[in-house]
């Protein structure tokens, strides 16, 4: 990709190619945005900068409810049993998102638990995600992995405030029968 491109473009690891098509996609989802409303469930993949609408799912549950979003967190429910496309009504409260991909393991459909990737599957999609607000939540002391996302596979480049890589979005909490 030209480093002009680079520069003012969202980051990606894709060549060229892949990277218009992308490209692309987010052009369409963002335009479907516009012209139609807000989306059932949201494309996260598709945000130059995801950390912002988790910001703001969180700042629209707050002064809806007029609770400090500080006293706010993110309950995280997998929701499996139903394709992106498939949903057409928004959740009450949080947002429902997909499009994150797990690296060295997999949401198991059965089990509804992380579990260990099939053979020669390096990467797999997670199902729909939903962030539930939820005031002064309790962190559960056993049973979940705590995954972290990133908008890119490198971990590079790091901020001066928290010490994380610009990648990082956030930590997942997701249920695990596994230590």
């Amino acid at each position: 990709m030209p480093l002009v491109w680079a520069d003012k473009g969202f980051l990606s690891l894709k060549p060229l190619a892949s990277w218009m098509v992308d490209l692309l996609d987010r052009i369409s989802f963002l335009a479907k945005w516009i012209n139609n409303g807000s989306p059932a469930a949201f494309w996260i993949s598709g945000f130059m900068f995801p950390q912002a609408f988790f910001t703001a799912t969180l700042q629209n549950y707050a002064r809806k409810h007029i609770i400090a979003i500080d006293e706010l967190s993110f309950e995280v429910k997998v929701i499996d049993d139903i394709a992106p496309h498939e949903v057409t009504d928004k959740p009450e409260d949080g947002a429902y998102t997909y499009g994150l991909f797990m690296e060295g393991a997999r949401w198991n459909r059965t089990t509804h638990v992380l579990d260990d990737s099939k053979a020669k599957q390096l990467y797999t999609e997670m199902p729909i995600i939903w962030f539930v607000p939820k005031r002064n939540r309790k962190k559960p002391e056993s049973g979940i992995y705590e995954c972290p996302v990133y908008k890119v596979l490198s971990r590079s480049g790091t901020l001066a405030t928290t010490g994380l890589s610009t990648n990082y979005c956030l930590m997942l909490e997701l249920p695990s029968n596994k230590d």
